[in-house]
């Protein structure tokens, strides 16, 4: 049992290393959505039409609340808002793993900056970002960074485990949308 875990385990550090693809591609029609959602911990309604009525969209996905590298992740996209602000753009988390806990990551972790919305399966599944995992942390959405035009469709897309690079080629893709 022991070997089974650590062989599972090493698995997991090797999958979490080693960059995914995201199946929605440069141009594609960005699936709409409504979801139930936190900011500032306060429940909140999260449209991705009306997101799109105030300018471009960072839609990103990230595995689960609370965990170290989603926690990373909110911050440093909650240290950006005002550039993405400058950049006319809006912000969304989505998550399919620890949804209980939106409300209070949304006011920890993500400081007020942004609203987080729960995922379901099937968002989760239309916008290809499943974790793929099948124990208890099944339904959980890989961590993939999309930016949506103002036309709805996908003008970009970064899909790595790793959390530190979603921020600075998001907002650089929003910049490149306002240079066009």
């Amino acid at each position: 049992m022991k070997i089974a875990r650590a062989l599972l385990a090493a698995a997991a550090l090797g999958f979490a290393a080693a960059p995914t693809l995201a199946a929605l591609d440069k141009g594609e029609e960005a699936p709409r959505f409504a979801a139930q959602g936190a900011m500032a911990g306060k429940p909140i309604r999260v449209d991705l039409g009306t997101s799109l009525k105030k300018g471009p969209v960072v839609l990103y996905f990230f595995p689960a609340a609370f965990t170290s590298g989603c926690n990373l992740e909110a911050q440093t996209f909650a240290a950006a808002m005002d550039d993405f602000r400058k950049a006319g753009a809006t912000v969304i988390g989505m998550t399919g793993g620890n949804t209980n806990q939106l409300r209070d990551f949304s006011a920890k972790h993500c400081a007020g900056q942004f609203p987080v919305a729960s995922a379901s399966k099937d968002l989760i599944d239309r916008y290809d970002v499943s974790l793929g995992l099948k124990d208890e942390k099944a339904g959980w959405s890989d961590r993939t960074t999309y930016v949506i035009d103002t036309d709805g469709r996908i003008a970009f897309v970064y899909s790595d485990l790793k959390p530190q690079e979603h921020v600075a080629r998001s907002l650089a893709a929003v910049r490149s949308l306002a240079s066009k």
